[in-house]
């Protein structure tokens, strides 16, 4: 591991033409310089194209991926990995900004970091509105921007399961060679992370560091945001991770904190009448609590 690493940023753009120029350039201005940029357009109706092909004739190393047709954030970015070089890769959405110091700080930590069989770092990002006006943090921070509370680190993949956000996705970078083991992310999904996380937590190690390294765009159509995603659309994707996660299960402990988490969905299910995603979660939670007994 050199510090000189190649790191591939794959920027991922659906109709962002307002924002697209800002993410790029982040990319361009960072104090780490010995990265590949990888754009994808998913056939934005927008003038994104146009936007982006302006920064190509200046800067031609970049490689830009026009998709003909709308594929999707997880299809685009499985096919965008082909073409990675890197040894470390960052999932970038188009309407996010990275800080000067972002790939800088995340190579650090996988240089010092004493955790065997790291996979991922990821750190703090700070929450913007789409005028660029900050909003919040995703860890909420003191008077030094550190956070407040302690992050879980190492081997999580329970806590995962247990608290879905405990990762702030847009601000890890993922050791490449752990994401093709994995084959990517899993296409018939409407989200990618959740799962990606638990199957990444399931074989790997999991580190932290303490400083914001992105902000975060709160737009209604972010690529990245499970939250742009229909409630029946995405409860229905959640539903198919637990049950892949028990499968990955190894013991009752942690089959006793899934079956927590389908009943969370339950709930949720039946709150917003969609009772035949509760009936399905219903047999997961049986099926589960068999095993945890």
């Amino acid at each position: 591991m050199q510090k000189s690493d190649l790191v591939t940023v794959i920027c991922s753009c659906y109709n962002h033409a307002r924002f697209v120029s800002e993410s790029i350039e982040s990319v361009l201005n960072q104090s780490h310089t010995n990265i590949q940029l990888i754009i994808i357009d998913d056939c934005s109706t927008d003038d994104s194209v146009a936007v982006i092909e302006k920064f190509l004739s200046q800067f031609p190393q970049i490689l830009f991926i026009k998709n003909e047709t709308n594929l999707g954030i997880t299809k685009s970015f499985n096919n965008a990995i082909r073409f990675a070089k890197g040894d470390y890769i960052l999932d970038l959405s188009a309407d996010d900004v990275l800080l000067p110091n972002c790939i800088g700080i995340q190579l650090e930590t996988f240089y010092t970091s004493k955790m065997e069989d790291l996979a991922i770092v990821f750190g703090n990002a700070e929450l913007i509105a789409e005028n660029g006006v900050h909003n919040s943090y995703f860890f909420d921070v003191d008077a030094n921007y550190k956070t407040i509370t302690k992050i879980p680190v190492g081997d999580i993949y329970s806590t995962i399961i247990s608290t879905q956000t405990i990762i702030c996705s847009v601000s890890a970078m993922i050791k490449k060679s752990y994401f093709d083991i994995l084959k990517g992310y899993d296409e018939s999904l409407s989200y990618e992370d959740f799962d990606f996380w638990i199957r990444i937590a399931r074989h790997y190690n999991i580190d932290f560091v303490d400083a914001v390294l992105v902000k975060k765009r709160i737009v209604s159509t972010s690529l990245h945001s499970s939250f742009s995603i229909p409630k029946n659309i995405n409860g229905f994707s959640t539903y198919l991770i637990l049950k892949k996660a028990f499968f990955l299960n190894r013991n009752k402990k942690e089959n006793r904190i899934l079956s927590k988490r389908v009943n969370n969905e339950i709930k949720f299910a039946l709150k917003t009448r969609n009772f035949p995603l509760a009936y399905r979660n219903i047999l997961l939670r049986i099926k589960v609590g068999l095993k945890s007994l």
